[in-house]
């Protein structure tokens, strides 16, 4: 019972799925409309994820892979999925009961506090939970039903936190108080505002004045398409001019079709359009789903928010914002990536200089969902301008946090770190303190640090009486 529990929890479309039929029971809706609106969510999560597998499997591994090999680059390539599936293995039971807790704690934050976010981003509530079991346990000292507190209590203020300190910037987003950003990027996209506000009054993504010839461009897709597409070919083309069609395709899993033998082989040419092609398609997969998702939920989430946690509101996956500025969210990913390799080219300066760094690697796939977000976050307060900087300022973010923190995963592998902001910033924090406070007096740190938002919120209401 506890597994079948766990996977809803750690699905997304089923976690908000419930939650949708769940406010629209409360509203007293009829059932086939009960039926319809859970089914629609779900289908939309759906929809989503769909969209963002085919871009990380048919086109940002194949590209990391390709652009790592063609410029030589070698280290630590951060990646999420890829450190929660190694330290599932260990902690995988600290980690189930350290989720749970944490997803209840977080409604009780919301209800009670200022902080009136629910996070619904269940795989990311995972890697969370995941991360904390492996700082607060092997480092903390903690165990058993102190760990699942202790972690639980800190997921429930990050669920909460995150959101609530983006909101201002969300809401000139999606225009609607009624919509959260449900990410562990937060940090990165909050200084990506703050850049933007450096150039108030800039002129948005979204505005650009194309030729009467070029006026196509402004369909997503077709730029989307025609910028990838471009991207692909000038990479592969370097690489083959390198001789990657010599090397072993066993040593490069992504790209078997562009190196096969025989029948199996591709024409490089046809393989870089092909997956610049695949990407736009992704792209619009995912903004579909978006659309459905949003279309539902927050509707179905009023009957939450009514009855059970008044004023609550659904934080969701960063795909949620890239409908709203589609300009914003192509030209975040290419320079947040494009900081990303300026950072890996000062880390080799410092580590030529005798400091020693860990070399962290542009990971494609946190450049684009997270670099495409802070893009968008960038232009919603300083238009082009703010997007251009707030998203070059992130990909330097998520290159030396990562960096950073790289020993403080060493109870883990050394060779592995998380990649988006808050899981960089939370480990560098409550890692570090956990080396230092250890047992009992950690578990006291975690509670205050979950309790405070509640007794700041309940001070500042007995002021205002």
């Amino acid at each position: 019972m506890l597994d079948f529990i766990l996977n809803i929890l750690a699905t997304p479309a089923m976690l908000v799925g419930l939650l949708s039929m769940v406010g629209l029971i409360l509203q007293k809706k009829p059932v086939e409309d009960v039926i319809k609106g859970t089914i629609k969510t779900i289908v939309g999560f759906l929809v989503l994820s769909a969209g963002a597998g085919v871009i990380q499997t048919e086109s940002l591994n194949a590209f990391g892979e390709l652009f790592n090999w063609t410029f030589n680059m070698t280290g630590t390539v951060p990646n999420n999925e890829a450190i929660v599936a190694m330290a599932l293995t260990k902690f995988g039971l600290d980690t189930s009961y350290i989720m749970v807790i944490g997803l209840i704690l977080n409604i009780v934050l919301a209800r009670f506090s200022k902080m009136h976010y629910i996070f619904l981003t269940g795989h990311h509530s995972l890697y969370m939970a995941c991360m904390l079991a492996v700082l607060l346990g092997p480092l903390g000292g903690l165990s058993g039903f102190t760990l699942w507190l202790a972690g639980g209590c800190l997921l429930a203020f990050i669920s909460a936190f995150s959101p609530w300190f983006l909101h201002s910037s969300m809401e000139k987003i999606v225009e609607t108080d009624e919509l959260g950003f449900g990410h562990f990027g937060g940090f990165g996209y909050w200084v990506a505002a703050q850049c933007g506000k450096l150039f108030k009054g800039s002129r948005s993504t979204e505005e650009l004045n194309f030729p009467q010839r070029l006026t196509f461009l402004r369909d997503t897709t077709v730029s989307i398409g025609i910028t990838m597409v471009v991207f692909f070919l000038v990479v592969t083309a370097v690489a083959v001019g390198k001789g990657i069609l010599k090397e072993d395709p066993a040593q490069f899993a992504n790209l078997a079709e562009l190196m096969g033998a025989g029948d199996t082989k591709t024409h490089w040419a046809v393989w870089a359009i092909k997956r610049g092609l695949n990407f736009a398609g992704a792209v619009y997969i995912i903004l579909s789903g978006v659309r459905l998702i949003v279309g539902e939920l927050v509707p179905a989430f009023k009957g939450i928010a009514e009855k059970l946690v008044p004023g609550a509101v659904p934080a969701i996956d960063c795909p949620v914002v890239f409908p709203y500025a589609p300009n914003a969210v192509l030209i975040g990913f290419l320079v947040s990536f494009l900081g990303g390799v300026v950072g890996l080219i000062v880390l080799i300066a410092l580590n030529n200089a005798g400091i020693g760094l860990a070399l962290i690697l542009p990971g494609v796939v946190p450049h684009f969902f997270c670099g495409a977000s802070a893009g968008v976050f960038g232009n919603a307060e300083g238009g082009l301008k703010g997007c251009v900087l707030g998203s070059f300022v992130h990909g330097l973010i998520i290159t030396f946090l990562p960096a950073l923190c790289m020993p403080v995963f060493d109870a883990l592998d050394k060779g592995s770190t998380f990649s988006d902001a808050d899981f960089s910033w939370m480990a560098l924090v409550f890692g570090n303190l956990a080396k230092v406070v250890k047992g009992i007096p950690l578990l006291i740190i975690c509670v205050v640090v979950f309790a405070l938002p509640m007794v700041l919120s309940g001070f500042k209401n007995g002021q205002e009486k």
